[in-house]
């Protein structure tokens, strides 16, 4: 029996008019890679704030963000976690934004949904609203909780492509980025936010580039003003909006129509180690790569011969090239491909070089 796609019913790269559960739950099951999401903070404010200037600052205070109690907003939260978990492929992930208004109700709602954390990461804005009333820290950050749909889910992490955005070192969970100002803050007819907490480009574009690959489906069940859409387009993938509010719709819907997609090549990202096809070091041996009793040094000097089975073996020790390696350097570990090297024409090369010659015959 031939098996539906459930991606082929899918109103992909379009914004669905009205409530998030309702829309999720009229879309097929397990048909969605990655959702991100920027719920209503909740937020609990009292009064106006005013700058020191008298002038009064424009804070969240719009009726989608008003919750009667603690109760109302956790029994929603669950429903739209579910919701979307329903939604997600089996090997698809979640990343939920708040502030400490919301996020650690958000947080345990996310486990007892039977979501697995990842990781969380903190946004910390660069250019942050000052704390005017001067009795509380400023507050300068905000949370994101990624998420896989299960525990063991082979979810999809960039990390050299994430790595090279940094410059070549590992990105960590901190990030540091401008908010969302000048030209990038869409306003209204009347010259004002278009929407209070739209997000930076910066921040999707990370969002994206590390948990997504080209052509995966993206959900912004709060979609807000389209920053996800609008990202998701430029990196070539596909995206589902859900926005109750017209006005929103209407500003996201302009910004996107003129958005360009990146050309294919542009959209090509350095490839993640992991997902390269393993090439055991005995296929050096067995291709006559490297010949057994053939030797191998680190970078200190110290070194090992080749076995015919592919194994090590010095000083009384045998073992694999990982083994050894780490058994040298009185280590818990140690990646054998980088710390060994052979000898060819007066030349000290890298084992990993021969591996690299395999796998791109592999490809």
């Amino acid at each position: 029996m031939k098996r539906t796609n459930p991606a082929a019913f899918l109103p992909l790269n379009t914004i669905l008019a009205g409530d998030c559960i309702e829309q999720m739950n009229a879309l097929p099951e397990a048909s969605v890679d990655l959702i991100f999401a920027d719920p209503p903070y909740n937020l609990q404010l009292k009064g106006q704030l005013h700058r020191p200037d008298n002038s009064e600052v424009d804070a969240v205070d719009d009726h989608w963000d008003q919750f009667d109690s603690f109760a109302a907003y956790d029994k929603f939260t669950r429903e739209w976690l579910a919701a979307a978990r329903r939604l997600l492929k089996p090997n698809g992930a979640i990343w939920v934004i708040g502030s400490y208004h919301n996020i650690f109700r958000v947080g345990s709602a996310l486990q007892d949904a039977g979501y697995w954390i990842l990781n969380d990461v903190v946004w910390r804005k660069s250019n942050p609203m000052p704390n005017f009333r001067g009795k509380r820290f400023t507050n300068a950050h905000e949370t994101m909780i990624w998420a896989s749909k299960s525990e063991g889910a082979k979810y999809t992490f960039n990390y050299e492509a994430l790595k090279s955005l940094n410059e070549g070192v590992q990105m960590r969970s901190d990030w540091v980025l401008p908010i969302c100002n000048g030209g990038e803050r869409l306003k209204d007819a009347n010259g004002d936010k278009a929407h209070p907490t739209q997000k930076p480009q910066s921040l999707l574009h990370r969002v994206l580039v590390g948990s997504t690959n080209p052509g995966d489906v993206v959900l912004d069940p709060f979609f807000g003003t389209g920053t996800t859409g609008a990202v998701a387009k430029m990196l070539g993938r596909e995206f589902i909006g859900i926005e109750r509010e017209e006005a929103y719709r209407k500003v996201a819907e302009a910004r996107i129509a003129k958005v360009r997609k990146f050309d294919k090549e542009a959209l090509q990202v350095s490839a993640s180690k992991r997902s390269e096809p393993r090439v055991p070091f005995g296929q050096l041996v067995e291709r006559g790569m490297l010949r057994p009793g053939e030797m191998l040094v680190n970078t200190r000097g110290k070194a090992a011969r080749v076995r015919a089975d592919g194994t090590l073996a010095t000083d009384g020790f045998n073992g694999s090239i990982h083994q050894v390696g780490a058994h040298l350097e009185n280590a818990p570990s140690c990646n054998g491909w980088t710390y060994w090297h052979f000898k060819k024409d007066g030349q000290t090369i890298p084992i990993d070089l021969l591996r690299q010659q395999i796998r791109a015959e592999m490809n």
